[in-house]
């Protein structure tokens, strides 16, 4: 029975509810006059294929609870109001192998076909800092990405590619500061002003040190040398994004969605932090922070893991840092499907996988887009497969309606609980991390590395136990699978590469290569920002190794540390 209290009580919920969605009316009205007049796309009705009309963006006017609008603080739902009604993401394959003649080729492939950036894949000498003729690169040049040694690679690369028209994200970390010395250098060469550069380099050594091993130099050197990329690019590059903090590859070493989401963010955090104590103004740089992230398999805990990331993000640099500008507080990002999740095992079925995944991560909001090959898991793509994958990206973006509505799941019961459960799961993890010193002091501890490695092993029990399916892999088998086509790389580019650069090596100023080694070491000597003379080194032909080494004598070698 309902008493006279009780129902005075309903009214007041009702009436406050009420209030509530009239000022949502209102302040939807505001948005959509404003976004009237922002710039839409022309090569969409946005309908579907029905001819159902579909509003740009669904509000808790449609459902029972209230959102963030897209574009509004906290970003949740996109950091964008008019998401991909006003700009589609940038499609991007990762593409390097052989020399650079051979990358070159590929890359403008691509974009006759309609790719809209290009993502570099380095060879593991280049990775590593050592040039193509170095003893330690025998048998893997070219092998799994472009062999890249000076600047005459660099501009071998982007012969007859505009830099000022076409935005290049280069996924380097160790040496990454000497390849985009060389990337600025070419630049140079080919009369594009640097203002107008833009990409991203990766940049991000404390996931090298947690999760991918790509490192050259201790911790505390290796943040020195990012925190001076911070203050130059800001300064002289201020459309290039000077780091893409990586979720990915901590993703594909075995972590969960929660770590990954944590640990990214925890590094994040780090380097606005060296940054400020460097005292920069964390509105100088944090808007040129980017961010790499893994979309896996488990379709809802990825789309949640994104809109979780952007919404911890913009909270803790505006209450934690005291950032004010807008674009400090948007998490912008790159997404690639999940390359740990792909079969040799009937290869085609990665068409399917990859497909979901990227469907997951543009439900999620990103800025960005890598698509893998379905034979990536054997070799480096063939062409066939390359297209493939940039179709991939291209009928999701056209066809499936997919593109027309911002955070299109925004309300849905079970993402808005995981956003909220992989926020708290992500919360936790920083309050562990700080107890124990900060990131640094967990990654010298190995606490981020036993936690991946512990992860891991769990995931690959349940499969091996058959409690997790793999298609084609643990279940559903197919005695005899047809062979596939794969891209081989011979021995071809280690080859030339080596008559390259003895060729370059003979007709470069030595005298002047020597002068800029030896400023970059007393640039090194006196803790000055190292960025101005390694750019004069790579304009003077030095090479990535001899830059490298210069480096290593002031500074050491890291070696890991056993902790297991």
């Amino acid at each position: 029975m309902t008493t006279i209290g009780s129902h005075d009580a309903l009214l007041e919920r009702v009436a406050a509810q009420e209030e509530e969605l009239a000022r949502l009316r209102q302040e939807l009205a505001a948005w959509k006059a404003r976004i009237a007049t922002m710039r839409s796309r022309t090569d969409s009705d946005f309908s579907t294929i029905s001819g159902r009309d579909v509003e740009s963006v669904y509000t808790p006017l449609d459902i029972a609870t209230i959102e963030p609008l897209p574009g509004e603080y906290p970003y949740t739902r996109g950091i964008h109001p008019t998401m991909y009604r006003g700009k589609l993401w940038t499609m991007r394959q990762f593409a390097g192998f052989g020399t650079a003649e051979d990358t070159n080729q590929r890359y403008k492939f691509l974009l006759e076909r309609g790719q809209t950036g290009l993502s570099v894949a380095f060879d593991f000498p280049t990775l590593m800092g050592y040039d193509s003729d170095h003893p330690r690169s025998e048998g893997e040049v070219g092998k799994c990405g472009v062999a890249i040694s000076s600047l005459a690679d660099m501009e071998t690369l982007f012969d007859g590619i505009p830099l000022d028209q076409v935005s290049v994200s280069m996924t380097i970390n160790g040496p990454a500061a000497i390849l985009f010395c060389f990337f600025v250098a070419a630049a140079e060469k080919q009369g594009v002003p640097i203002a107008k550069l833009q990409g991203t380099i990766q940049n991000d050594i404390l996931k090298e040190f947690v999760a991918q091993h790509a490192w050259i130099y201790p911790v505390e050197p290796s943040l020195k040398i990012i925190v001076d990329l911070f203050e130059w690019t800001a300064t002289h590059t201020p459309q290039w994004n000077s780091i893409s903090i990586s979720g990915y590859h901590i993703r594909e070493a075995g972590s969960t969605a929660g770590q990954e989401l944590a640990f990214t963010l925890a590094n994040g955090f780090t380097y606005v932090e060296r940054g400020m104590a460097r005292g920069l103004d964390v509105d100088r740089f944090a808007p040129r922070l980017s961010f790499f992230w893994d979309v896996h398999n488990e379709f809802f805990e990825e789309i949640a893991k994104l809109r979780a990331a952007r919404r911890i993000w913009a909270r803790h640099l505006r209450d934690r840092y005291g950032a004010r500008d807008e674009r400090s507080l948007k998490m912008r990002f790159h997404c690639q499907t999940a390359g740990v999740s792909l079969t040799a095992q009937q290869p085609v079925n990665n068409v399917a996988r990859v497909a979901y995944q990227a469907l997951a991560a543009v439900l999620g909001g990103t800025q960005s887009l890598h698509t893998n090959a379905l034979d990536e898991t054997l070799a480096l793509p063939t062409e066939l497969s390359v297209r493939v994958a940039l179709r991939t990206q291209q009928i999701l973006a056209y066809e499936t309606g997919a593109a027309n509505v911002a955070d299109p799941l925004g309300g849905s019961y079970y993402i808005e609980a995981l956003t909220d459960q992989l926020e708290a799961e992500a919360e936790a993890i920083f309050a562990k991390v700080e107890a124990m010193g900060g990131t640094v002091a967990a990654i010298e501890a190995g606490w981020f590395q036993r936690e991946i490695a512990q992860s891991a092993s769990r995931f690959q029990s349940e499969v091996e136990s058959g409690r997790r399916t793999v298609v084609g892999l643990n279940a559903f088998v197919e005695e005899h699978e047809p062979p596939i086509d794969i891209l081989r790389i011979d021995d071809t580019a280690e080859v030339q590469q080596r008559r390259r650069m003895a060729e370059m090596r003979a007709g470069r100023d030595q005298a002047k290569v020597d002068a800029c080694l030896a400023e970059l070491d007393r640039a090194a000597r006196e803790d000055r920002n190292i960025i101005p003379a390694m750019l004069d080194c790579a304009r003077a032909y030095s090479t990535l190794h001899e830059i490298r080494h210069v480096l290593e004598l002031v500074w050491g070698a890291y070696r890991e540390p056993v902790f297991f």
